[in-house]
C-alpha cells in the first residue's frame, strides 16, 4: 500500500515527541519502508547518502525502493572507460553515475528495480535481505527458480543473474543495495557494458561479466509495482511494521536538508571521472592519407581523470613535430575527455597558418586520438 501524504507529517510527530526535527532521525518506529517519485539516478544515490549521513539507524531499519532513467553505474573503486562503452552512452544520452559503495557495474533503466537495505553496522546481513526478495518473489509466482548464491548475487534458473549486490558499511551505519532486472532493454545492456577501449592498465575494480536474463521473461504477467509492492510487504512481514510505503521526493530540502548539494556532488566530473584510480592507456591507431596507411601509436597516463603523461608517435615529416609537441604538452593537465580535447586542439590550429593540408592531418590525428577517450 502505498501512502502518498508528505513525509512533512513525520516532522510533526517528531515535534511532539521532542526529538531531532532533522530528517528523519526519529527512532520511533522500528522500520520505514520508502520509495523515490524521481528517476533520476544523483538524486536516488543522494538519498542514500543522507540516509547514511543524518538517520539514526541503531533501533531502526529502512528499505528504500528506486528505479532510474537509463543509467550506467559504477563502483566507488572502478574505471569507466574499462568497464562500459562511453562513446555509445553520449550517442544515446545515457548517463553515467558513481557510487559510494563498492562492487561492479551495472544498468539501470525503469525496467530494472534498486532495493537498499539500510541498518546499523552490527545488523547488517547482506544474505537476508536477498533472501527475503527471493521469498518476495516465489510469493508472486511459487514457480519462479531464483535462489542467492554465495557471491550474493541472484541466479535465474540456476545460470541467469538478475542482480548483483553491493554495500558501504560506515563506523555505525551500513546499507546493502541491490538490482533486479525485471524488463529491462537487455540489447542496450550488452551494448553499454562492453568496453571498446584498448590498451588500458589500471589496478580499479573490475566487474565480473555473468549472463543475464529478465524476470518478467519467465511470467509477462508480472510489473515492477507488483515486484517492489511484494518486496515491501516481506520486509514489513519480517520486521513486523505496517507495510506502508512513503513516497518520497529526492529534491525536497524540508524533509532532507541539505541533499541538494549531494545530489550536485555526484553530478561532478571531479567525482564520476576524477576518481578513477590512476591508469594508463597504451594504444595504436591507423590514420589512412591520400591512399598512404599511417601507424599511430600513442601513451597516455591518467590520474584523478586527467592527463599526466601523453606520448605521440607518428611518422616523421608528416606533421611538423613542433606541432605534434604542442598536443602533447597541452594535453598535460586537461580532463580525459574528447569534449576538452576538441576546445583545446581547435584552439591550438588557430596558432599555426592556414594550410589546409596541415589543418586536415591535424583533424586526423586529433579525432582519433579522441577515439581513446
Amino acid at each position: 500500500m502505498v501512502i502518498l501524504s508528505s513525509l512533512k507529517n513525520y516532522f510533526q510527530l517528531f515535534y511532539v515527541l521532542k526529538i531531532s526535527a532533522a530528517g528523519f532521525k526519529c527512532t520511533a518506529n522500528r522500520g520505514l519502508i520508502l520509495q523515490s517519485v524521481s528517476s533520476d539516478v544523483y538524486q536516488n544515490l543522494a538519498v542514500e547518502d543522507w540516509i547514511h549521513d543524518n538517520m539514526n539507524l541503531e533501533n531502526r531499519q529502512v528499505l528504500f525502493l528506486w528505479r532510474n532513467s537509463p543509467t550506467v553505474v559504477i563502483g566507488r573503486h572502478q574505471n569507466p572507460w574499462q568497464e562500459c562503452n562511453l562513446k555509445i552512452m553520449r550517442k544515446k544520452n545515457i548517463k553515467l553515475a558513481r557510487r559510494r559503495s563498492g562492487g561492479g557495474t551495472v544498468y539501470h533503466d525503469l525496467g530494472n528495480i534498486n532495493f537498499t537495505f539500510f541498518t546499523s553496522k552490527k545488523k547488517y546481513e547482506r544474505m537476508e535481505n536477498l533472501k527475503l526478495v527471493v521469498r518476495a518473489l516465489k510469493g508472486l509466482q511459487p514457480q519462479l527458480d531464483v535462489y542467492a548464491t554465495d557471491r550474493f548475487d541472484l541466479l535465474l534458473d540456476g545460470n541467469f543473474k538478475i542482480s548483483g549486490t553491493a554495500a558501504k558499511l560506515g563506523k555505525t551505519v551500513a546499507y546493502h543495495h541491490c538490482t533486479l532486472l525485471c524488463n529491462a532493454d537487455r540489447f542496450l545492456l550488452s551494448a553499454v557494458l562492453k568496453s571498446p577501449y584498448k590498451g588500458i592498465k589500471s589496478n580499479a575494480t573490475p566487474s565480473m561479466p555473468a549472463l543475464v536474463k529478465n524476470l518478467f521473461e519467465e511470467d509477462p504477467t508480472l510489473t515492477c509495482e507488483m515486484v517492489m509492492d511484494a518486496v515491501a510487504a516481506e520486509y514489513a512481514r519480517c520486521h513486523q511494521i505496517d507495510h506502508h510505503i512513503t513516497l518520497i521526493n529526492p529534491a525536497d530540502e524540508t524533509v532532507f536538508p541539505g541533499i541538494n548539494n549531494k545530489t550536485k556532488e555526484l553530478q561532478t566530473w571531479e567525482w564520476i571521472y576524477g576518481k578513477t584510480p590512476k591508469f594508463s592507456i597504451s594504444s595504436c591507431f591507423n590514420i589512412v592519407y591520400e591512399h598512404i596507411l599511417l601507424e599511430v601509436k600513442v601513451d597516455i597516463h591518467v590520474k584523478h581523470g586527467r592527463i599526466e603523461v601523453c606520448n605521440i608517435d607518428l611518422p616523421e615529416q608528416w606533421l611538423p613535430p613542433a606541432m605534434c609537441n604542442e598536443l602533447e604538452k597541452n594535453l598535460i593537465g586537461s580532463k580525459f575527455c574528447p569534449r576538452e580535447t576538441t576546445v583545446l586542439a581547435s584552439a591550438l590550429l588557430r596558432i599555426w597558418p592556414q594550410n589546409y593540408e596541415l589543418h586536415r592531418k591535424w583533424s586526423l590525428l586529433c579525432e582519433n586520438v579522441m577515439t581513446l577517450m
